[in-house]
């Protein structure tokens, strides 16, 4: 089987890595495509995938507006020369849109409800919309629900094993410091929202450092005052980071649900968090809990810095979690040749 995969964001890089490794040593032939978007093509080396490069990412409606011809041209070109059986993306409307028009079966995944463009657009020209079991949203007849979360797809017990080495490098011993994820804002989805403020950043570093060591990840250039705690790791072990921590404390939902799958404290901060199945889910197991802003979080945080057997009970909880669920990367390779 000929299979094109476009990348369009890191988390694509992790989502589909396994599968790629597993569908290529079965013998199908996999061309991957990909926008350059922060650390894609550093994460793609990493894992020795080759790949294509088409275009750089633009942020925001009006960004995706500008260069949607040129994006089109260039799919639909590559799909001519492949000629593939099947087509995979994530919340890409792109790729389908091709893929009707050249009668290329498209299974397009998504797990954010509140991705409204990008649904409206990918919606009447994917052939399958495949989603998580607790997606909130009825996509109709071409929706295929699965029972598990698009990061078990990469940090299932079955593809991930912590690698202890992060920690010589960050200078620190396990449970000894905290992760702090901060994003641009720029997605379409994003658009009229904020998250936190500079000053709530610098309040959340002065409670958490008095305990333990500051990481921040950032997608977007800090401040001169908080560069210092910036992370200083390759892309590929930020997973070890996440898994060593103490606590997560998270704007963007992807590291949120890293964390919490991973089995690790996590607070996230978003006002869109109650909007998504996969956040509201993995409150309902405890891992993580989400607020709109850093005044309703701040008992919430201080309540998890005192508990001093928290990673015990949070990995108790995890095995809750991964006993209940699937293995991702699995189904979606059995559901794909099928």
């Amino acid at each position: 089987m000929r299979i094109l995969i476009d990348i369009g964001h890191p988390g694509h890089v992790h989502f589909f890595k396994n599968f790629i490794s597993e569908m290529k040593s079965k013998g199908h032939e996999i061309l991957v495509i990909a926008k350059r978007k922060e650390v894609t093509y550093e994460l793609l080396r990493a894992y020795r995938i080759p790949y294509v490069p088409y275009i750089t990412h633009h942020k925001g409606i009006l960004g995706k507006v500008g260069t949607y011809a040129i994006v089109i041209k260039k799919i639909y070109s590559i799909c001519r020369t492949f000629k593939p059986d099947i087509a995979l993306g994530i919340a890409d409307f792109y790729l389908a849109q091709v893929c009707r028009a050249l009668g290329i079966r498209c299974y397009i995944f998504d797990d954010t409800e509140h991705s409204k463009v990008e649904i409206a657009l990918y919606k009447p020209f994917a052939t399958r919309i495949i989603t998580p079991a607790c997606f909130m949203k009825n996509l109709g007849k071409k929706q295929v629900r699965y029972n598990g979360f698009h990061e078990l797809a990469y940090l299932h017990p079955n593809y991930f094993s912590p690698d202890p080495t992060v920690l010589k490098q960050l200078g620190v011993k396990e449970r000894e410091y905290f992760v702090l994820r901060f994003v641009a804002w720029g997605a379409a989805h994003d658009v009229g929202k904020s998250g936190l403020s500079y000053a709530d950043k610098y309040k959340i570093i002065e409670i958490l450092k008095k305990r333990g060591k500051v990481f921040i990840s950032s997608e977007k250039p800090l401040p001169r005052g908080m560069e210092g705690y910036r992370m200083a790791i390759p892309p590929e072990q930020m997973h070890d980071a996440l898994y060593f921590t103490r606590m997560v404390i998270s704007e963007g939902g992807t590291t949120a649900t890293e964390a919490a799958v991973l089995g690790v404290p996590t607070v996230h901060i978003t006002p869109t968090a109650k909007f998504s199945g996969v956040h509201n889910e993995l409150k309902r197991y405890e891992l993580k809990f989400f607020f709109n802003n850093l005044n309703e979080a701040k008992p919430t945080i201080e309540m998890m810095l005192k508990k001093q057997d928290i990673r015990e009970i949070w990995q108790k909880k995890r095995a809750k979690l991964l006993k209940d669920k699937i293995d991702v990367t699995k189904w979606v390779m059995n559901f794909v040749e099928s």
